[in-house]
């Protein structure tokens, strides 16, 4: 064999994939460790791991931003997502509208329930049952959400506001300690929805509308405000790190509120410095949701030099593998500090002297 192809050879063949070993697991986070070393979508989860404890321990303190996306608490990710917020391991989360009316959904006393794939769907609709893939909701129970969330936002001051401040008003009414949105408004994490109104929230706003819709004193969504409070966020972070639990609009938002913070609003530096993502999707449709974190480079939303991971499965196996690895891991990120945020209408301070406790 030629010396030049046995030093290709050699290049390449640096590292062996590692048989996974149950035997000497530790926990979570060993065997999330362990994923590194094999192959296909595992590997990819144990870099995704990698990516977000990088980011948590970076001494120039990212601001970590989550978008969620798809039916999360319908699989039970509730509390999964409820304790991210709690831990202190992201500082702002970007939603679809849908992912947080489920979180209300259930502090207002519904449930989801087992079902199956194969279910007569006729007979569903008859006893008012809707069907998430193998899990059933209660339609009366959404219909009692909806009038809740239209009735509650009578007492939201009578102005334009963004989703943040929406969902800090709902937050702090509905008191769960189960709840997402009452865990972080008491945490002080802002919680965006840039397509608020896609969701059975916007049913719950349209019922308000109807009622005030003749008075000029009533709530107004403003989208472009939720634009403006972003990327205020952004253009104080010195660095930035974005956890992807699908895509949709919750990505695209995130992704493009960091272009806009680069170039109309001055901040240095390019796009995001960490990014994990895990999707269902491909990238070869040429959707979003599974546009590769590489395709993102070349629309410098992604920094040229991040550290990176996408990982190719359901997220109700891998946000829990994930979630309870840095949990197993803690007491690497948790002399972390939070950030709080001081808003004063649409401008906000961030100051980052608060620990993850």
């Amino acid at each position: 064999m030629p010396r030049s192809i046995a030093a290709r050879r050699r290049a390449l063949l640096k590292r062996s994939v590692v048989p996974v070993d149950v035997t000497r697991e530790k926990g979570i986070g060993d065997l999330l460790d362990q994923f590194r070393s094999t192959s296909i979508q595992a590997r990819n989860l144990g870099k995704a791991l990698e990516v977000w404890e990088n980011a948590l321990t970076d001494r120039k303190r990212p601001t970590i931003l989550v978008g969620l996306s798809g039916p999360l608490i319908a699989a039970g990710l509730r509390k999964v997502l409820r304790d991210l917020v709690d831990w202190g391991v992201v500082d702002v989360v970007v939603s679809t509208g849908a992912v947080m009316y489920q979180d209300l959904y259930q502090t207002i006393g519904g449930r989801h329930w087992i079902g199956t794939p194969t279910a007569d769907d006729v007979a569903l609709r008859e006893l008012y049952l809707d069907r998430i893939y193998d899990t059933y909701v209660d339609e009366l129970k959404f219909e009692d959400t909806d009038r809740e969330i239209g009735r509650v936002t009578e007492s939201f001051p009578r102005r334009p506001a963004s989703s943040r401040e929406y969902f800090e008003f709902l937050g702090k009414r509905f008191r769960d300690p189960d709840s997402i949105l009452a865990t972080a408004a008491r945490r002080g994490v802002p919680v965006f929805s840039p397509a608020l109104i896609d969701s059975s929230i916007g049913i719950g706003l349209t019922l308000y509308y109807q009622r005030n819709r003749k008075r000029a004193d009533r709530f107004i969504l403003d989208a472009i405000r939720d634009n403006y409070e972003l990327v205020q966020i952004l253009s104080q972070s010195p660095r930035t790190a974005v956890i992807y639990i699908g895509g949709g609009t919750p990505k695209n938002w995130i992704n493009d509120g960091i272009v806009m913070a680069n170039y109309a609003f001055g901040r240095e530096g390019e796009g995001h410095h960490y990014a994990l993502q895990i999707t269902t999707d491909v990238p070869h449709w040429g959707g979003l949701s599974g546009s590769t974190l590489d395709e993102a480079q070349s629309w410098g939303k992604i920094s040229k030099t991040a550290t990176r991971a996408m990982a190719h499965l359901d997220a109700s196996i891998g946000l829990p593998l994930l979630a309870g690895a840095l949990w197993d891991r803690r007491k690497k990120w948790k002399p972390r500090t939070r950030l709080s945020f001081d808003w004063t209408g649409d401008e906000v301070k961030i100051r980052r002297n608060r620990r993850s406790r």
